[in-house]
C-alpha cells in the first residue's frame, strides 16, 4: 500500500511498457477548438460519481478529487462544487495525534489519501499504522486553497513537525512513515505543503535543495534520484521546489543566469529539446509525446520564462488530437480519456492562454487564483 499509491507527482515511471498507440486509421477526426463545455460536463460527472474504472484507485480519492475540483476551478465552473460540503469531507481525512509526544514516533500526521488508509485505533485506543501520505497532503491543502478555506486555521503543527521525521539524511524525503520510496516527487510535495502553510519548519531547506542539485544530469534535466535518468516529472518537482523554496526567481532567463545554482543554459536546452515534431512534449528523449508532458515540461519552461520559444501552434494542435469526444483528455492521440491526462491537459491550455480558462500558478500546478487564496 505505501509504494503504490498514485499522487500529482506520479508520472508514469514505467514508460518501458508504455501502450501501443493507435493506429492513424484507428483515429476519430478530433474537434479543431477546445471544447470547455464538454470538459466541464466530464468533470462534473467525475465530481458526482467516480466510474467504476477507479475501484482500483480508492486510496488516492484525495487525488483524484484534486484533479476534479481543481479541474472545474481552471474551467472557471467552480460554481458546481459545494464548497463547505468538500472543505469538510477533505478536513476530516487528517491524521491527529492523541498527544504531542507521539509526533516524535516516526508517524506523519498529514491527510490519508481515502478512508481506506484510515485504520480504527486498537482496543487500547491506539492506531498502529496512520498512513498519512505526503502526496495526499499536498492534494488535501490543495483542495482546500481551491474551495476558498482559509488555511490559517488548520492544525498545522502535527503536519510540520512530523513531517520533519520524513526528511532523510541526504535531504531527500520518504512519502510516509516505514519503508518507502524516496525521490524528487515528494521533495516537491513537502516544499508545496510547507509553502501553502506559509510556514518552512517542516523541512530543512538547505538539505532539500543540496539533494535536488545532485539530482541534475549531465544533459541539463533532473533526473527524480541522482544519476537517473532526466525525466520530465523529476525536472518539475525540481525547478518548482527550488521556486517555492525561494532559491531561483521566476522568469530566470532575464536574469544573470551564471549566478544561478543550476545549470540554466543546459536545462534550458534540454527542456526545449522535450517538443517533438508532432508538437506535444515527451518525458524523456525517444519516448512518445504524451498530453501530461505539455504541464510537466511547459511549467518549468514558464517558470524558467523560456516558454516563449516553445512552438505554440504545434502543441495546441497536438493537445486537440487527444481530446475526446467525451469530455477530458488521453495520454495519446485517440486513446480513452482519464482524469489524470484530462486535468494536465487543462493546465496546458491554460499555459496556451485559452479563453475562458483561468490563469494557472506553475509553481504549485493550481489556478493563480487558488494560489493566491482569491476565490
Amino acid at each position: 500500500m505505501a509504494t503504490t499509491e498514485w499522487n500529482p507527482s506520479e508520472f508514469e515511471l514505467e514508460e518501458e511498457d508504455e501502450e501501443e498507440m493507435p493506429s492513424p486509421s484507428s483515429l476519430s477526426s478530433p474537434l479543431l477548438y477546445f471544447d470547455r463545455d464538454r470538459h466541464v460536463a466530464f468533470l462534473e460527472m467525475m465530481y458526482n460519481l467516480i466510474p467504476y474504472h477507479y475501484q482500483s484507485q480508492e486510496i488516492n480519492r484525495l487525488t483524484l478529487a484534486f484533479f476534479t475540483i481543481s479541474g472545474l476551478h481552471l474551467l472557471q465552473a467552480l460554481d458546481l462544487v459545494d464548497k463547505e460540503r468538500v472543505a469538510n469531507w477533505v478536513l476530516s481525512f487528517q491524521a491527529h495525534p492523541r498527544n504531542k509526544a507521539e509526533l516524535g514516533n516516526g508517524q506523519f500526521y498529514g491527510f490519508h489519501g481515502s478512508r481506506t488508509s484510515q485504520f480504527p485505533p486498537d482496543e487500547n485506543g491506539v492506531s498502529a499504522y496512520n498512513a498519512g501520505h505526503l502526496a495526499s497532503t499536498y492534494c488535501a491543502l490543495a483542495i482546500l486553497k481551491t474551495v476558498g478555506f482559509n488555511l490559517f486555521s488548520i492544525d498545522k503543527e502535527p503536519i510540520l513537525i512530523s513531517m520533519r521525521n520524513l526528511q532523510q539524511p541526504d535531504g531527500s524525503f520518504m512519502p510516509l512513515h516505514g519503508e518507502a520510496e524516496t525521490d524528487l516527487r515528494f521533495v516537491y510535495c513537502a516544499a508545496a505543503i510547507c509553502f501553502m502553510l506559509g510556514d518552512w519548519s517542516g523541512m530543512d531547506r538547505e538539505k532539500a535543495k543540496e539533494y535536488i542539485l545532485n539530482c541534475q544530469s549531465y544533459d541539463g534535466g533532473f533526473g527524480l534520484m541522482p544519476g537517473l535518468e532526466s525525466h520530465g516529472g523529476g525536472t518539475y518537482c525540481a525547478v518548482a521546489s527550488l521556486r517555492l523554496m525561494g532559491y531561483i526567481e521566476d522568469d530566470l532567463l532575464s536574469k544573470n543566469a551564471s549566478s544561478s545554482i543550476i545549470n540554466l543554459p543546459l536545462l534550458l536546452d534540454w527542456s526545449m529539446q522535450r517538443q517533438a515534431t508532432d508538437g506535444g512534449f515527451q518525458g524523456r528523449a525517444n519516448k512518445s509525446s504524451d498530453t501530461c508532458y505539455a504541464f510537466w515540461v511547459g511549467a518549468v519552461l514558464r517558470i524558467l520564462g523560456g516558454y516563449k520559444f516553445i512552438d505554440k501552434i504545434a502543441l495546441r494542435r497536438f493537445l486537440l488530437t487527444c481530446q475526446s469526444e467525451y469530455g477530458g483528455f488521453s495520454k495519446y492521440p485517440g486513446g480513452l480519456p482519464d482524469i489524470y491526462h484530462s486535468y494536465y491537459g487543462y493546465t496546458a491550455f491554460s499555459l496556451l492562454e485559452e479563453p475562458g480558462l483561468n490563469p494557472l500558478c506553475a509553481k504549485l500546478g493550481m489556478t493563480d487564483l487558488a494560489a493566491l487564496g482569491i476565490i
